[in-house]
């Protein structure tokens, strides 16, 4: 029932959704950005970050400070945050924000399951974990020694349970079967949630089919660019594709065949929307496709707050506040390492 979520929405989410939207104010501008890429050393930037939201959480600090403890501090501001609204949320909304965390599961799984193959100590892979991945079994990762094993010990119990489905095997763990189980998983959650928002309909449905979509897609060329002169078959490629977005069906079809990155390219450019990602490329070129991507997602979110009543703005703020993130991690080693040069290479502006 499209247009009518206006009557009852604020009964049970209007307060989080003006929680969320004053979050977002609190987001760094460009202004804030210059000036940081201006800084010279790490307390530099600590003293231009006190007068922002990251304030609090940094005063304590002490000098020398290292990128990791910004990093983790400003994670900790978006983690706080998240488990906030977490708290207040009724339902379907609580689910909704589960949901956002799921991605951050798989990737803490992955993390301690090629850490442990390369014999990495457990408890320095933990610390390396993002705080919204974290579930109760999951230091007992380490005694996993193939899929099923791992279903089986550690993560029936999770939220992921239903996503591994598809990718039990007894097959041994390496690299390859590691990086196939996480995209796998990725195309389950990622087509779970999907189906998730297109039940609760409205603007919500519209907004987040359109930013999952954009995901799905940005997943399927990552991995056809990754796995060119990898031994991955072509239906091996087509199964790791999510069944929606707008590259699905033809969109997959052709990236499954594509050789090189230049016939990715050929493909991508016959859809619109992503014409304007590859036309900042040159041809051969795929260092700059990420920040390409980055850049049309931070538009794509921001324009998620322009609609009311909607859950698609929590979403968006979790995104925009971890492209921030990646932002002050990627000025903060610039700074340390003292290539103020490349500063801006890889900074995305939200505002």
């Amino acid at each position: 029932m499209y247009g009518f979520e206006a009557l009852t929405f604020n009964v049970h989410a209007g307060y989080l959704e003006a929680i969320v939207r004053g979050h977002r104010a609190g987001l760094l501008t460009a202004a804030d950005y210059n000036n940081l890429c201006q800084c010279e050393t790490l307390d530099d930037i600590k003293m231009h970050l006190s007068a922002t939201e990251y304030g609090p959480y940094l005063q304590n600090e002490p000098s020398p400070l290292h990128t990791t403890t910004i990093v983790e501090k400003c994670t900790l501001k978006l983690v706080e945050d998240y488990k906030h609204m977490l708290c207040q949320a009724t339902e379907p909304l609580s689910t909704f924000l589960e949901y956002i965390t799921y991605g951050h599961m798989i990737d803490n799984v992955v993390l301690i399951v090629t850490g442990t193959l390369h014999e990495r100590d457990v408890q320095e892979l933990l610390e390396k974990c993002h705080p919204l991945g974290m579930f109760d079994s999951i230091a007992t990762l380490a005694v996993a020694q193939n899929m099923r094993e791992l279903y089986r010990l550690v993560l029936v119990d999770t939220p992921l349970a239903p996503y591994f489905s598809e990718c039990i095997t007894s097959e041994d763990l390496d690299d390859m079967n590691i990086e196939i189980m996480r995209n796998t998983l990725y195309k389950a959650y990622l087509e779970d949630f999907y189906r998730f928002c297109q039940k609760l309909g409205g603007a919500t449905a519209e907004i987040m089919s359109d930013l999952l979509s954009f995901e799905a897609d940005r997943r399927a060329v990552n991995i056809s660019i990754n796995s060119i002169g990898t031994e991955l078959t072509r239906d091996d490629r087509k199964k790791l594709y999510s069944n929606f977005g707008l590259l699905h069906p033809y969109g997959h079809e052709e990236l499954a065949v594509c050789e090189d990155i230049d016939q990715v390219r050929g493909v991508m450019e016959k859809y619109p929307p992503y014409q304007s990602i590859f036309s900042k490329l040159s041809y051969g070129e795929s260092q700059m496709l990420d920040k390409a991507f980055y850049e049309e997602e931070v538009k794509r979110l921001c324009l998620a707050f322009e609609q009311q009543f909607h859950y698609g703005v929590f979403f968006a703020y979790m995104r925009l506040r971890e492209q921030e993130i990646r932002n002050l991690m990627w000025i903060s080693e610039c700074v340390a390492q003292n290539q103020k040069s490349r500063v801006h290479d890889s900074v995305v502006f939200i505002f």
